[in-house]
C-alpha cells in the first residue's frame, strides 16, 4: 500500500492509500471531477507526491439573458 498526496497547483487537494501509484499522462477521477496526472515524485519508499490538473468546472447561469428584461 502506498500513501498518495494529491495536489492541484500547490494545495492539497485528497490523499489516498492506493495499491498502485498512478503514472504520468494517465487520465484520473478523483472526487468526481476527471483530471490528468502531471507529474510524481516519490517522497519516501510508500509516500507519492502526485500533482494533477482538473478540468475546468462550467457554470451554468440560472437565469437567462431574456428573464432579465423588463417586460412592459
Amino acid at each position: 500500500m502506498y500513501a498518495v498526496h494529491f495536489y492541484e497547483r500547490n494545495t492539497l487537494f485528497i490523499s489516498k492509500l492506493l495499491n498502485e501509484v498512478p503514472t504520468e499522462g494517465s487520465e484520473i477521477k478523483l472526487k468526481g471531477r476527471k483530471g490528468i496526472v502531471t507529474q510524481v515524485s516519490e517522497v519516501q519508499e510508500n509516500k507519492y507526491h502526485v500533482q494533477i490538473e482538473l478540468e475546468a468546472i462550467k457554470k451554468v447561469p440560472l437565469v437567462s439573458a431574456l428573464d432579465k428584461k423588463k417586460r412592459k
